[in-house]
């Protein structure tokens, strides 16, 4: 099943967010990353749903999802506390990975009747280090206007990102209709709150959250750092760090079977 349209929409309230079901089973609902989509996460949802029921969404601003003016983490919250409210109707457990894993965190501390259990992908809950604003600046150069081409877009993003993996991730983002090649994320949103997306809520006042929780690490990725490891477990008392060495910050791209052996071990506690 999925919903969703580029209504862009310019007041601070939840958006109803796109999504993908399948299985059966406890709940489980997947939050992608900056720059990545529901899509990215079918084969890691596709084996969970063998024994659970996963829902994977489209964060506002990104897939098919409706663009937004905010892009905050209360919101992202919000967006997915609707979805959890309206189509999920109980508890889950929460996958992110990097600002979908921030958006879980602030989820399960401000609204942990809706979180059975929460898995973060390589993200600390404190401002995050990365340069990913260079992707967005170079993204929104590119003339789509006077190009038809997938591959032409590849070769202008390729001198300020020449590492083709990441082009090929950002190019899943490019979209085809009658108007041409578009972007399916909102750059200007994103670039315009780009501090907001690499830092984090002041959670100083929260209640700690005591669900189980586990932090899974790149062992090749520096976005969590030890000096992050008491913050960890001041908002998540009950947090549990795992390290998978071959990976690095898209850990459940890079190292797919330790990922989902994690996962599937700690889901299954």
């Amino acid at each position: 099943m999925e919903r969703g349209a580029h209504a862009v929409k310019e007041m601070g309230m939840a958006v109803e967010l796109a999504f993908q079901e399948m299985g059966a089973g406890p709940p489980v609902i997947i939050l992608h990353g900056l720059f990545g989509s529901k899509r990215n996460w079918t084969s890691i949802a596709r084996q969970l749903a063998v024994t659970h029921r996963v829902v994977s969404v489209d964060l506002r601003n990104h897939g098919e999802s409706p663009w937004d003016s905010r892009h905050d983490y209360p919101s992202l919250a919000a967006d997915v506390a609707l979805v959890l409210e309206q189509q999920v109707g109980r508890p889950a457990a929460v996958i992110g990975h990097s600002m979908g894993g921030k958006a879980a965190m602030v989820l399960a501390l401000t609204r942990p009747d809706l979180v059975e259990r929460l898995v973060v992908v390589d993200i600390p809950p404190a401002e995050s280090i990365g340069t990913q604003d260079v992707f967005i600046r170079a993204m929104r150069q590119v003339p789509l206007a006077t190009l038809a081409q997938r591959t032409e877009v590849g070769t202008l993003l390729s001198e300020a990102i020449p590492d083709p993996a990441i082009r090929g991730f950002l190019l899943t983002n490019l979209v085809a209709g009658p108007g041409g090649l578009s972007w399916a994320i909102n750059l200007d949103t994103l670039a315009r709150e780009f501090d907001t997306i690499r830092g984090f809520p002041d959670m100083t006042a929260a209640q700690p959250c005591g669900k189980p929780a586990l932090f899974l690490l790149g062992g090749r990725s520096d976005y969590v750092q030890p000096r992050h490891h008491a913050q960890i477990h001041r908002l998540f008392p009950a947090a549990k760090i795992e390290v998978i060495p071959e990976a690095g910050h898209w850990v459940h791209a890079e190292a797919p079977a330790g990922f989902l052996a994690a996962v599937q071990r700690f889901l299954a506690v």
